[in-house]
């Protein structure tokens, strides 16, 4: 279990990094701030019982996992704004305006897939999660935090305390690794 002190001290050193890991992320110093902040909190709210060793990847995925929710939440108000903006009669339009007859569905979007394209798509994504979870868990962990994560290949080394060279090989094992999987499914990419 981390003492205050070791809590503190790791916090103190992965600041920085995570900051500027959530600014390249999301654009916005202020956004940013607030999420390095939420990774912080949950880190000693839910995990600080957990050993020193035991932080560095656990506060990556928090921090990744936060990044994700503020897009989620962007992705939703967008939604909406647009929505509603799209909604405002123009002023040569009649008092009896039907906002309905105003939307307009985009080509391309998730609202036109068909279902099958939607159905073939989900089974797509579930079929590379299968095979990612199947990878030895340092592929799998190399793997995830230079492809999903955007971390560069030190980081990545630093956060699973091996050599760069280790980490390169084992992103390449588990690259290869998933495109035979893939393959053998009959899914290209």
């Amino acid at each position: 279990m981390a003492t205050d002190k070791e809590m503190a001290d790791f916090l103190a050193e992965v600041e920085r990094r995570a900051f500027k890991q959530a600014v390249y992320a999301v654009r916005k110093d202020e956004s940013a701030l607030d999420i390095v902040q939420d990774a912080m909190i949950k880190l000693s709210e839910k995990y600080g019982d957990r050993t020193v060793a035991e932080l560095p990847l656990l506060f990556q995925r928090i921090l990744q996992n936060t990044i994700h929710d503020y897009f989620r939440r962007e992705k939703v108000r967008n939604t909406w704004v647009t929505l509603f903006s799209s909604l405002r009669p123009s002023n040569d339009e009649p008092e009896n305006f039907d906002p309905l007859e105003v939307l307009e569905i985009d080509d391309g979007s998730e609202t036109t897939e068909s279902s099958e394209e939607s159905v073939s798509r989900a089974q797509v994504l579930n079929a590379i999660d299968e095979e990612v979870q199947k990878l030895p868990t340092r592929q799998r962990e190399a793997f995830l935090m230079r492809y999903w994560e955007d971390m560069d290949v030190a980081e990545t080394a630093a956060t699973m305390g091996c050599s760069e060279g280790s980490v390169k090989t084992h992103c390449s094992r588990a690259t290869h690794a998933l495109a035979q999987a893939l393959r053998a499914r009959g899914i290209r990419l």
